[in-house]
């Protein structure tokens, strides 16, 4: 595997990839070790998290730009996810040990008792992401080795470099190797994984490639849980502070690049306040920095993928030759590395691409409504399901829009945002099962019911 930095197209590292044999191989140690693992105690796995912690925290600056120079983050938000794990992880810690009570639920002095305990699902095959490989690897593994599983963890071949300093810090704070494996290599290493007899499959990526994955281990019967893309709308309401509405839909839109699930992919405005939000708007978007990603004042970065480009430019395309009117950027920036202009579009409609398909990248339509009825058939016009956001003074109002609204999570005067002690689930096109929450802790474990009788 030849790594690249995609702010300059410069080598970085070569990498070995993992062969079919050696797959086989690490799945047999994780396979071996599962059993030592489980019977460990909560208390020893606790403090092995605890030090992964610690190591995390002390080797920040080093670990933000092995990832800046690996995916184009630009390096102030390389820390933010560094420091958006510390609180991932505490609540993983916080809470693991009470999910995995025992529970007895016959009553008091019945002749038959009844409790219910949990056990790990066994080897889970974690196939993470680049776009957030801190925050997407750590809702699965954190979880799955808490809970007692064994973990094969694949990176994605785009954010390598990352997931093997993560498998050395987990290491290195006393998770044994044979519990954490890593697997390196692209898509065809994923698929290897996918012919493995494991327990869990945790994946995190495209609509198309979850539903290959779903349609390949369905018949095996195994627990599948698919975090994939989004449409994610928002509706601006005529109460709003524009301006304030405007800078926070701007950093939703486009932070990161917009290579975000939850990133804001369509916003319908409002028809009284519709030039007003767009001038906003637009003024937020000039004063973005575009620039090299390792300089501290740089919001906008190079795109990770350079076939990214290719999608949006088809976006703009299909999105002008239907009326579209681009008022802001539009096209590649000629530079060296994967940039594309922060691109704003305008009369926009849902016989675009741009307003139907994901984007995954620095691009927004913007599109005017009538009103509270038209905004929520527009926002409900997708197969995705991720998130959907409103923006009013009106908490009611938004309370009763957001209820019509299909998607897993909802945003109010908010957006782009995720917790630990949230759900996070999509619907539809956007994947099945859920990371975060105590339930998803609950998602690594099997039930097993208990009936006791004294004779």
């Amino acid at each position: 595997m030849e790594i690249y930095n995609p702010a300059n197209d410069r080598h970085l590292i070569t990498l070995e990839e993992d062969t079919k044999e050696s797959i086989q191989k690490k799945f047999d140690r994780a396979k071996a070790a599962l059993t030592s693992w489980s019977q460990t105690p909560i208390e020893t796995r606790i403090e092995a998290i605890q030090k992964f912690k610690a190591l995390v925290e002390q080797e920040k600056p080093t670990l933000a730009e092995i990832l800046t120079n690996e995916t184009g983050k630009p390096i102030t938000q390389s820390k933010n996810e560094l420091n958006g794990l510390i609180g991932r992880i505490d609540f993983f810690l916080n809470e693991a040990a009470n999910v995995l009570k025992e529970e007895v639920v016959s009553e008091k002095g019945a002749t038959i008792e009844e409790k219910i305990t949990k056990e790990p699902l066994g080897v889970i095959a974690n196939i993470s992401a680049w776009n957030y490989p801190y925050f997407v690897g750590s809702n699965v593994f954190i979880p799955a080795l808490l809970t007692g599983n064994t973990v094969l963890y694949k990176p994605s071949e785009y954010a390598t470099c990352t997931g093997t300093a993560i498998n050395q810090l987990l290491h290195d704070a006393g998770i044994p190797e044979d519990v954490f494996v890593m697997v390196r290599g692209k898509g065809n290493v994923g698929e290897e994984i996918l012919k493995l007899p494991v327990d869990g499959i945790f994946f995190t990526g495209s609509y198309a490639t979850g539903q290959k994955i779903n349609t390949q281990v369905a018949s095996r019967l195994i627990k599948v849980q698919l975090e994939l893309g989004g449409k994610d709308p928002v509706y601006v309401c005529e109460d709003v502070d524009i301006k304030k509405a405007a800078a926070s839909l701007a950093d939703g839109a486009f932070y990161n690049n917009g290579q975000s699930c939850c990133s804001v992919e369509r916003i319908y405005v409002h028809e009284k306040i519709f030039d007003g939000f767009l001038e906003a708007f637009t003024n937020e978007v000039k004063n973005f920095v575009i620039g090299d990603p390792i300089r501290e004042n740089t919001y906008i970065g190079p795109l990770t993928r350079a076939q990214q480009i290719e999608v949006l430019e088809k976006q703009v395309k299909d999105a002008t030759d239907k009326g579209a009117k681009v008022l802001l950027g539009g096209k590649k920036i000629p530079r060296g590395g994967n940039y594309f202009e922060p691109t704003v579009l305008t009369d926009v409609n849902h016989e675009m691409l741009v307003m139907k398909e994901e984007s995954f990248g620095p691009i927004i339509g913007i599109q005017k409504v009538s009103g509270d009825e038209e905004a929520i058939q527009l926002m409900n016009d997708t197969e995705y399901g991720l998130t959907a956001g409103v923006y009013t003074q009106d908490e009611k109002r938004a309370e009763s829009i957001l209820k019509e609204v299909n998607a897993g999570t909802v945003y109010w005067n908010c957006c782009d945002r995720v917790s630990p002690a949230l759900p996070w689930a999509g619907r539809g096109h956007s994947g099945m099962g859920c990371t975060l929450s105590h339930y998803g802790i609950e998602t690594f474990l099997r039930l097993k019911a208990w009936h006791g009788k004294k004779v």
